[in-house]
């Protein structure tokens, strides 16, 4: 069976980095909420207690918990992380959005 979520070499370095520095964090959430002017946007937070509904995606020495609630609109989503002079944080390339707001922030599917 496909992963839900894969997970780049540069995000798993990036989230080894941010769980060495809590290491109460069993590994990081992602899900989505209503935002932005498209209707949804990513969100990345620590899980310190693993007991919710998750989906636990386990790849390159880190654990990703996908909150079931977001699941259907980011199966197949690649999780990057991006260090540029213009961008710096997690970067999501998601088969699922049929379209983004113009600064990118957002999405729909």
């Amino acid at each position: 069976m496909k992963s839900a979520v894969t997970i780049t070499d540069k995000a798993a370095e990036h989230i080894k980095a941010l769980l060495a520095k809590k290491p109460e964090a069993k590994g990081l959430l992602l899900g989505t909420e209503t935002h932005g002017c498209s209707g949804l946007g990513y969100t990345v937070d620590y899980v310190l207690d693993d007991a919710g509904d998750f989906e636990v995606v386990e790849d390159k020495g880190v654990k990703v918990f996908v909150d079931r609630k977001a699941l259907l609109f980011i199966l197949g989503t690649e999780m990057d992380w991006e260090d540029s002079m213009f961008s710096t944080g997690f970067k999501f390339s998601n088969p699922n959005e049929k379209g983004r707001c113009g600064c990118g922030e957002s999405f729909h599917v």
